[in-house]
């Protein structure tokens, strides 16, 4: 089993309709776990890599009727850090 994870930000906060359909859309064999952050319009599906692909849980997402805007990466972004500066030889 592999398990990974992707992140994705929606638009519209999910319907009661909405929210059915996704605790329907858990059930299918490979998903792990689904967490909603409403402060942040996220959803992060857990799922089973060697049974289901990201493109397969974007449409069960979507054919549940929530809203995906887009894909949120997970990895943070480098920090820009400026180089040291270069040491000067010293002559004795």
């Amino acid at each position: 089993m592999t398990q990974l994870d992707v992140l994705y930000r929606y638009g519209v906060p999910p319907t009661e309709r909405v929210v059915l359909a996704l605790s329907k859309a858990r059930d299918v064999y490979g998903v792990r776990r689904m967490t909603f952050d409403e402060a942040a319009k996220t959803v992060r599906v857990e799922y089973d890599a060697s049974r289901l692909t990201e493109a397969v849980i974007n449409q069960l997402l979507r054919r549940a009727g929530l809203d995906i805007v887009e894909t949120v990466s997970m990895i943070p972004e480098p920090v820009d850090i400026a180089p040291p500066a270069p040491l000067q030889a010293s002559v004795a």
